[in-house]
């Protein structure tokens, strides 16, 4: 059964005002409707409110929407697999999964959907074993070192895009700059960067969770592998002191040494999938101040209290709407009945909103005292690995843009006055973020500079 987007839109309207009907919520199709793109949370409420486990009709993938019940998937890697943690129900498991112990079919067929050979889909061992290569690149001490730069950059990038008085800051601020910072961390040669740049924007999102028919191509980072073997070959055979030097001539836990293709697809996958989520948490941050003069005033005069803020964008509007587990073997969470074969989906955009851990949760509050508790960036072993560099970056961007700048507003040209603002978000069940944020600002005095 197919349905209109108005009339889709009209269901969703009725779930801001408390659900008509059963009949309602199941009509709305979260992974193919466009009416859920633009504000999913009435219907994360909805369900959640129901049962936060439940199995939505369309494509049978059982949505969990409460917190605890998220956590217990998470920390069970041995129940759950990762394999399809960016595909969901599209393009499926290539063959029927069928009894009570699937590991062995998933195991068989791993290599056969899309992303098998990227960090979020491998499985412990491999997925230990790898992370610890990633692990060698993203250190504290790493990230120390590299905030200075991070400065450096934001002000490169804003002196371009400052000097109109008005423009969208995500083509604008938040893409170059992101790619910059991981091109400097990767110490990726400066006349390549334009070119990854370009080739990123033309594959934003990477075709991960699409709304329309396509599924997502089997290994959508190929073209960065191409680039990145070159890389870590010179890498090795001189080492210099920069990260992928770092990262090229990292052993394994057990001692041996990866293959370059290991490395490469460790490199391609901070380069591409760092980018695209800390330039989706930067727009949604900035939303936040622009929509807002009394937030605005505060965090100019109070920085301490930037990061507590941007805790609290990654609770109510964190760039990952949700992960995909796959169940090895029949179990319960949350009381409820899993048969083996079953894709869950982590719905952490609805997690971060339950009850019974936020109080008054869909409030935006940058003080909020539990703001960190969110799982924005997942949970246990898959814990997304470039979080703190995410928060790095969203934290510095927000700084250089305050101090160069006395005000920001949103444009009201391209986005309504308030009480009707429109934006545009990516059209993707698995992301959240806007595609534009076009904003107008005051410049500071050059003492700010």
């Amino acid at each position: 059964m197919s349905f209109s987007p108005n009339k889709n839109r009209a269901l969703l309207s009725g779930t801001r005002k408390g659900l008509r009907s059963v009949k309602d919520l199941e009509a709305l199709d979260y992974f193919r409707d466009e009416a859920l793109v633009a504000d999913p949370y009435p219907y994360f409420e909805a369900l959640r409110s129901k049962c936060p486990v439940q199995r939505e009709p369309h494509h049978g993938v059982l949505m969990v929407t409460g917190y605890d019940e998220a956590l217990q998937v998470y920390n069970d890697t041995d129940t759950f697999s990762s394999c399809i943690s960016v595909t969901g129900p599209f393009p499926g498991f290539p063959v029927p999964l069928e009894g009570d112990d699937v590991s062995e079919l998933i195991e068989r067929h791993r290599a056969e959907l899309p992303m098998s050979d990227q960090l979020p889909t491998l499985d412990p061992p491999q997925h230990t074993a790898h992370r610890a290569l990633l692990m060698r690149l993203i250190t504290p001490k790493r990230l120390k070192e590299n905030e200075a730069s991070m400065w450096r950059l934001a002000d490169r990038v804003l002196d371009d895009y400052l000097a109109g008085g008005e423009g969208d800051v995500i083509d604008g601020f938040a893409v170059p700059f992101t790619l910059l910072v991981i091109a400097d961390l990767l110490g990726m040669p400066e006349q390549d960067r334009d070119e990854f740049a370009s080739t990123l924007r033309r594959t934003s999102g990477g075709g991960v969770g699409g709304t329309g028919e396509e599924t997502l191509a089997h290994s959508p980072l190929e073209f960065l592998y191409e680039r990145f073997v070159p890389y870590i070959e010179d890498r090795r055979r001189e080492p210099r002191d920069d990260v992928l030097t770092g990262l090229a001539t990292a052993t394994f836990p057990d001692g041996s040494v990866p293959e370059v293709a290991d490395v490469v697809r460790v490199a391609a996958n901070v380069f591409a999938a760092g980018q695209e989520t800390t330039v989706r948490l930067l727009g949604s941050a900035l939303k936040q101040i622009a929509e807002d003069p009394d937030l605005q005033r505060t965090l100019r005069s109070e920085r301490d209290r930037i990061s507590n803020f941007v805790e609290e964008t990654l609770r109510i509007e964190g760039p990952v709407k949700g992960d995909f587990r796959l169940a090895r073997v029949a179990t319960t969470v949350g009381g409820v009945d899993v048969p083996a074969g079953t894709i869950l989906m982590l719905v952490n955009a609805a997690a971060n909103r339950d009850p019974r851990h936020f109080d008054d949760p869909a409030r935006f509050d940058p003080s909020r005292r539990n703001a960190r508790r969110h799982i924005a960036f997942g949970r246990g072993a898959h814990t997304c690995p470039g979080a703190p560099l995410a928060r790095s970056e969203t934290r510095v961007g927000i700084e250089r843009l305050l101090d160069r700048t006395a005000d920001i507003r949103l444009s009201e040209d391209r986005h309504g006055p308030a009480g009707a603002r429109r934006y545009r978000y990516v059209p993707t069940h698995i992301l959240r973020g806007l595609t534009h944020l076009h904003l107008e600002f005051d410049p500071a005095g050059d003492e700010a500079r």
